[in-house]
């Protein structure tokens, strides 16, 4: 597989497991993501699955993630 750059659409990753939250709803609010084989993350918007992916490291998600448990984002959704 060729390696994903930031922006790629997502139809070029056809190998891969889209998989979003539980917390997810109906109407397509959803971001997913999918570990690609290189050990990178991919993030699309699930309303535009052949849309752009952003692809992130694992330590980069793994920053992320640490950050919203911690509510570090919880302003963002007031």
């Amino acid at each position: 597989m060729q390696r994903i750059q930031n922006g790629a659409p997502a139809n070029l990753l056809r190998d891969v497991s889209w998989r979003k939250s539980r917390r997810s709803n109906p109407s397509g609010n959803c971001v997913e993501v999918a570990p690609l084989p290189g050990g990178e993350i991919a993030v699309r918007n699930s309303r535009y699955p052949e849309g752009p992916v952003l692809v992130y490291t694992r330590a980069e998600i793994a920053a992320f993630v640490g950050g919203a448990k911690d509510g570090d984002f919880d302003d963002l959704v007031r």
